[in-house]
This record gives structure tokens, sequence and C-alpha cells, in this order.
């Protein structure tokens, strides 16, 4: 039997590898050395230890898995097809063609079994690290002593690229303080990236680098060693007070005679001899293409019976659950289907123009506050800046290990100290940190949200940009959103930042004038379960509009609407403003109705991606295309509003970076004033 065994697992192995090669080489492009040199150990991983059901891949308990070394992903689609997913031969045929199940690199949603979007080497470590400690979370919420319905491990496939990226020491280092135990990393350490030799750049030792970020180090010198790898995962597993980091050393592309342990073999199919010539070298058969022995194919497909006994276990013991724990039940059940409670929008606070000016950011934090009794799937946090950006949620504890401190730690938000909590702290990572909500986004159960200065955006546009590839509820939360920053300077000052998110397809960024939009933002980011969402709040204080006077502010719902006009015929001109700088177009429209009979309308423009998405005679009701006399006023880089005040319009904003001032002061020098926009508008109309 155990001879029997080893030989099915050769064969299996050997197959996943020939699946791999000749589907590269029939796109003619791909990855062959990864799926080569890793194979032994994803098959000793997926058939040895990971809970999964291919006829169910959403099961909420199963055991994650990703591939961080995305370019490798015939491994993937290897294993998905060997194992029963909804995932054919044809699919592998397809590799890399339009339209198919196996894009180049692993996509999620597109693909059956695939987890996350990954490419951009390093954005799979940071995922894994949110997948695992949303597990945390959500098991320290709704287990009980004698009923587990969260329990379940967190798997990734790293290499070399991916540890050489400055994600993975920022999102390593938080997982190592959390101490987040199921969560294991297979390195894939072959030793070789795109370029050449890792000794070109990649010389540190890694094993001590882990050490000293509180991990559990372990070292498979064959990687081919299927029991060796196995015993290694099996120790992993049970070491659940630290995340496990398993060194497998690999051979690059292994069997291929002429390009194993080389850079050629990376990113270049081997080639139509290099191909026989390491089918032969392995003994495999060089005809027919993809071929799949079907021994390997019933071995393999055993995946889908212990997938479906491991569920149905699992719905067993919710059903338990259910009986002994109704409420909990009913809630876990909401908040993994991303459902929203009830009646939380009647917990959103009102704003009354009788009270004074307020920062957007503070009126963000009064919303959660208010939000956060009701809704326990909000999580999240900021890089090392709650008390600056307010994204927080005081009194529900800090995700932190348990019996490693107290709320008396200062910095700590308060409430109980454990994997209960919903507060991050991620420090000062951001890049880390965008990642982290992914994995906690397509984990579920969780609505992340992460907050960072504006201008820091930049820091995490990566993680941000996969977001938006994959469609993940994630909430950002920006403050200090403008020159209106002050004397902090330009470094502080985001001047491109919100040209530069609306240009990213997908990701919906909203920017408030007042109170009550600030409220409706974070209504319409709660409502928006189709991506991510970016709000960008104020430093500064800015009045609260008397909406007796002024539109409702649920007109943000449609993006942009018309929030003031001086009276009901056409107008003559339209301003058209966002964020602080409404009141700005407000009251110079006012003035110019006033002083000068110009028939005026201001238009608050919150967000671009929402108006652009309504119906054209919408559009056309706040923006008649007959009047071409607009004005756009924002305190951001002019670039871009073309789109709506047309060639004949014009734009108050900056062309530049700020400067080191009193915000009043920056204002006025760059020309960012009522008395700038009148004489604008005075220009356009030749009076």
């Amino acid at each position: 039997m155990g001879d029997n065994n080893e030989r099915l697992a050769e064969l299996s192995i050997n197959t996943m590898r020939f699946l791999a090669v000749d589907a590269i080489q029939k796109a003619k492009s791909g990855h062959p050395g990864l799926p080569m040199g890793g194979a032994a150990m994803a098959y000793t991983l997926w058939t040895r230890h990971l809970r999964h059901n291919p006829s169910d891949p959403g099961w909420a308990d199963r055991d994650r898995f990703v591939l961080s070394a995305g370019h490798g992903s015939m491994l993937i689609y290897s294993l998905l097809y060997l194992t029963g997913y909804d995932f054919s031969l044809d699919d592998i045929k397809a590799f890399r063609v339009w339209g198919s199940k196996a894009p180049g690199h692993p996509e999620f949603s597109e693909t059956p079994g695939v987890e996350v979007t990954t490419g951009p080497l390093g954005q799979g470590i940071g995922d894994v690290v949110g997948m695992a400690a949303a597990e945390a979370h959500l098991a320290a919420r709704y287990n009980r002593d004698d009923l587990k319905i969260v329990d379940h491990y967190t798997y990734v496939i790293a290499g070399d690229g991916d540890l050489m990226e400055g994600i993975s020491y920022e999102a390593c280092s938080l997982a190592g303080h959390l101490q987040l135990g199921r969560l294991i990393v297979l390195y894939d350490d072959n030793r070789i990236s795109l370029a050449g030799s890792t000794k070109l750049s990649f010389t540190e030792d890694v094993e001590k680098r882990f050490e000293s970020a509180g991990w559990h180090v372990q070292h498979v010198e064959d990687g081919n060693d299927v029991n060796s790898i196995d015993r290694a995962i099996s120790l992993a597993k049970e070491e659940l007070s630290r995340p496990s980091i398993i060194r497998v050393s690999t051979i690059i592309g292994y069997g291929s005679p002429c390009k194993q342990d080389s850079a050629s073999c990376h990113g270049s199919p081997l080639g139509v001899e290099e191909v026989a010539a390491a089918k032969e070298n392995l003994g495999w058969p060089v005809e027919p293409e993809l071929f799949v022995p079907e021994d390997v194919l019933e071995h393999m497909r055993g995946a889908v019976k212990r997938g479906r006994g491991q569920e149905s276990e699992w719905r067993s013991a919710l059903e338990r659950y259910r009986e002994t724990c109704p409420e909990g039940a009913a809630e876990f059940e909401r908040v993994m289907e991303g459902k929203l409670p009830a009646d939380w929008e009647s917990a959103l606070p009102e704003f009354g123009a009788d009270l004074k000016a307020v920062s957007t950011r503070k009126v963000s934090e009064a919303v959660l506050q208010a939000l956060a009794p009701g809704m326990p799937e909000l999580m999240g946090g900021t890089a090392d800046l709650n008390p600056s950006t307010l994204a927080w949620l005081k009194g529900f504890g800090d995700f932190q290990p348990a019996g490693t401190g107290s709320e008396d730690v200062p910095g700590a938000v308060g409430g109980e100290w454990s994997y209960r909590g919903q507060n991050v702290h991620f420090g000062v990572r951001e890049h880390a940190m965008g990642a982290i909500a992914n994995g906690m986004a397509l984990h579920g159960g969780v609505i992340p949200f992460v907050g960072t200065f504006f201008v820091f955006s930049d820091y995490m546009r990566p993680s941000m940009r996969i977001a938006a590839l994959m469609g993940a509820r994630v909430i950002y939360v920006f403050s200090h959103d403008s020159i209106g920053v002050g004397e902090d300077g330009p470094t502080h000052q985001p001047v491109e930042h919100l040209m530069s998110l609306r240009s990213m397809p997908g990701l919906t960024v909203i920017r408030p004038a007042d109170a009550a939009e600030a409220v409706e933002a974070w209504r319409s980011a709660l409502l928006n379960d189709r991506g991510p969402t970016a709000l960008v709040f104020s430093r500064q204080d800015i009045p609260i509009l008397d909406r007796s006077k002024f539109a409702p502010a649920d007109g943000l719902q449609r993006g942009g609407y018309t929030v003031w006009e001086s009276s009901a015929n056409t107008p003559d001109v339209i301003l058209i403003g966002t964020g602080s700088e409404l009141q700005i177009a407000l009251d110079a429209g006012k003035s110019l109705s006033e002083k000068d009979g110009i028939a005026v309308r201001v238009v608050s423009l919150p967000c671009w991606e929402i108006f652009d998405g309504q119906p054209e005679d919408y559009r056309e009701k706040v923006l008649p295309s007959s009047v071409k006399t607009r004005v756009a006023v924002e305190a951001g880089i002019k670039l871009g509003w073309e789109h709506y005040v047309g060639l004949d319009g014009a734009v108050i904003g900056m062309d530049g970076f700020g400067a080191s001032a009193p915000a009043s002061i920056l204002y006025e020098k760059f020309g960012i004033t009522v008395q700038d926009t009148i004489e604008t508008v005075k220009s356009l109309m030749g009076i």
C-alpha cells in the first residue's frame, strides 16, 4: 500500500507539472518554473491537509488557500481541475485566452476556487494575514467551548519575490505581533527570480527574519519530499500561538534538463524540444498533451467526497449551534452573507444647521460610533493615525492576542483586549493595511475600514487597485483632504490624489461637502457591496448647510445634485463644488445673483463615479448641456475637470504642490476664493 501511495503521489505531482508545462507551451506564454518546482509542495497541502469542498467553493468554514506567487497560476489551475472544481480540461486548454477561466494570473470571481486576485508580488501575503485575522475574530465572537463553527486555517504559497516586496515585511511583522497561529506560509525557496539568481539582491537570512518577527520557522531541505513537507505542515498546524513559515527548498523548473535551476524557465515556455526532454527525463509520455492518468484523476477527485463530508459535519454543527444559540447563528449567517442589519440606517446621526461648523472627519467618527453597537461586522483601524483620522470604534475592543496587554495600554481604543476586538492597530503600514483589508473582506463576515491621511493613499494604492479589480467591499477613511491641512506643508497636502483615485476603475471616491453629506457618504459606502469606497474627509471645520434652504443631502446617493439655484429659470452659469469648496461656490453664486443679476446654479458633485452612472436624463437635468458657462471649484489638481466644465468652462484649483502656511492663507495665495470664482465667471461671460 505504501509503495502504491508513493507511486500515486509521484504520478499526481508529475501530472500537475505537465498540465502546467503543456498549457503554457500551448499559450506560448506563462511561467512554468514554479509549477514544476513547487508541485510536490502544493500536492501535499491539497491532498493531506486542505479542508475544502470543490462542490461548494464558498463554504464558510473551508481552509483558505492563496497562491501569492500568482505568476505560477497553472499550479492552482491544475489543482482545481484535478480535485473536481467547476474547472475543466478545456479551461486549461484555454489558458490565457480571452474569456477563459484560466487567466494569466489568478483572478477572484473569474475562477471557482480562487480566493483572491494575485499578481503583484506580496499582495497575497497581505491578503492571507487579513483572512487569518478575520478567522480569529469571527472564531472569538461566535465559537463556544463545545461548538466551533469557525475553525479553519489559512495557507499561502509564496516565492522569493513575494518576500522581497516591502509589503511582506509589513504584513508579516503585524501577523507575528498578532500571533495569528492559523496562518501557514509555504515559502517556495528556489533561489531564482526573473532576472537571475537571488544572490544578486536577496541574501538575507529569511528564517532569522521571521523568527525575529515572532513566527514559527521550519525548513524542508528537499522540495520533492512529500513526507517531510507533510510533517512540517502538521507541526505548523499544531503551533497555534504563532504564525508559521515553512521554507521549502525547491528547484525551479524541476525536471527540465537544460532549464531547471535557472531564470530561463521562470517566465517563458520551455519550448517544444525542452518539453519533450523534460517529459522523457521524468518518465512521462511525450504525447498526448495534457495527459491525465485515470488513477491520478480518481485519486485527486477524492477531494470531492472528503470535502462534502467535511462540510456536512460542519453544517450539522451549525444546526446544533442554531438550536443552542439562535441569535448568534442568525447573526453569523447574516454577516457571512454580507447582508446589513435590517434597521441599521436608523442609527445614522443627524446634523442640523444650528450646530457650529465641524470637520467631516469628526462627523465620520460620529457615524462610526453610532453604527458600531448594531453592526458587529464593522472592523478596522488606521496606520497609527486613529487620533487624527478618527477612524475607530470606541469601547469595542482592540484586536489583540488575549492576555498580552490591557485596555490601559496608551493608544488602545478601549474595551476588551482580545480577538473579539473590532479595532485593528495596523501600525505605520499602509501598503499591508490595504491588502489585509482585502483579505478580511474576501474572507467574509467582516466589513473592513482602514484609515490614513489622504496623501498617504499613495502608499497603499497597489492594494486599493487589487480591491477594485476584485470588487472587494473595503471602506477607506481618508482625512486631511486638501491644502486645508495647512502648516504641515506640501508633503502632507494631497493635491493630485482625488484625480488619481477617480481614474481607478471600480473605486468609488466620495468627498462630502458638509456634515449631512458626510453621513450620506457613509450610507453610500455601506450600501456599496460591489467594490471599494474611498471616503475623503476634511481636517478643517466646514459650515453645516441649512437644508431647509438647500437641497437635501441625500442627493449624494446620485453622485451629484443641484444644491441651490437663484431662480427656476435655466441658469446662465453653473458652479460645481466638492468638499469644503462647495461653500466657496455657494458664496460666489449668491454674490453673482444678488449683485450682478446672474442666474446661477450651484451643483454639489461629491462622487463622479456615482453621478456618471446615473441615467442621461438625470445628468442632463443637473448639468444641462445648453449651459456652457461652468466653473468647478476644488482644492486639488485641475486636470480632469474638463469632463464636466467642457472647453468653454474653467477650473478654480491647483496647478502644483501646496506650501506650509495656515489654510486660509493657502486658499488665498493659490486663488481658491470666492472673489477668484466671481472674477472667473465674469471673465467667461465677458462682463
